[in-house]
């Protein structure tokens, strides 16, 4: 079982393994330039005395030992590695400073062989050597990284959570069909969102320009004057939706009543508005159909009314 306490404590562990990693690599350059260190002024009798201990083990018997148990404890550190995840990062882009590094590493003690001074040679060692470990590093650190996202998978339905979804358009004389793609074990399968019966309402949310006309306004309309619907849009952003609904009865016009027309009533410019009467006498049959429409009337030309407390009864009183 995965825990917090168990991710801090391999973390822990990781850490003390690399530290160990960098420790004996610093040991590895004190001991074998030690004549460079006197030279600069970094050597003391302790110093002296816990090398000479430490050689006893057998660490500093050859060259190449302590050099690659560092290596070997980097490596092992970085099995515990766990950094962000980055779609864009490639096996190219972690194989390529993981080999560059081992290389450099491997091959910097050919420097120890050149004819300069000392304190020279040690410089170019101790730097070239630095320089392919944090090459290993980091490329070790993105190869352990990229192989762990590819094992654990997707916990976000790319790859291991998804389920079939319907791929049925299941039609009727009311419904609306929205084709969609979804995810199924790495690919891109077909789908439809299928409204059955619309009537029991729909409700779109999302923030200006997140796509809701696109992806479900426009589908609802074209498919309802398909099936020769009578529609009212209120298009907010005239004309928009207006073109959309006009181009779409041009099509299906044939399915309509020869009487069947296309009106757009717009106050805002009336160049392309159709002329109606909202108070025709034909359309009321009693008091309260007047009463109701000149209320909205009024209300529609001065909007502050809406705000006051009583406002309309006091208006029509």
């Amino acid at each position: 079982m995965n825990t917090g306490e168990n991710s801090e404590a391999l973390r822990k562990i990781t850490d003390l393994i690399r530290k160990s990693s960098i420790i004996i690599l610093g040991l590895h350059f004190y001991y074998y330039c030690y004549g460079a260190f006197e030279l600069w002024g970094f050597t003391h009798k302790i110093s002296a005395e816990l090398l000479t201990n430490i050689s006893k083990t057998g660490l500093f018997g050859h060259l190449l030992i302590s050099k690659s148990l560092a290596l070997l404890l980097l490596l092992v550190s970085m099995i515990g590695t766990k950094g962000k995840k980055d779609d864009k990062l490639k096996l190219s882009g972690a194989i390529r400073p993981l080999f560059a590094g081992l290389i450099i590493y491997s091959l910097s003690h050919l420097l120890l062989h050149l004819e300069a001074a000392i304190n020279v040679i040690a410089g170019i060692y101790i730097v070239v050597t630095t320089v392919g470990f944090l090459y290993v590093l980091h490329g070790g650190a993105l190869l352990t990284r990229l192989l762990k996202n590819k094992l654990q998978g997707d916990i976000f339905n790319k790859l291991q959570e998804t389920f079939p979804q319907e791929e049925r358009k299941l039609e009727n004389e009311y419904s609306i069909n929205l084709p969609a793609r979804y995810r199924l074990k790495g690919k891109i399968r077909k789908s439809f969102i299928n409204i059955i019966n619309p009537f029991r309402a729909l409700l779109v949310a999302g923030t200006p320009g997140s796509g809701k006309s696109y992806f479900v306004i426009r589908h609802v309309i074209t498919q309802h004057i398909a099936k020769a619907f009578t529609l009212f849009v209120y298009d907010f952003k005239f004309p928009d939706l207006s073109i959309i609904a006009y181009n779409t009865f041009l099509k299906y016009k044939h399915l309509y009543p020869k009487q069947t027309k296309f009106y757009v009533i717009n106050f805002e410019d009336l160049k392309f508005s159709n002329r109606c009467n909202p108070l025709d006498p034909d359309s009321m049959t009693d008091i309260t159909d007047a009463t109701e429409s000149s209320r909205t009337i009024m209300l529609g030309l001065n909007r502050e009314w809406i705000k006051k407390s009583g406002g309309d009864r006091a208006i029509f009183n």
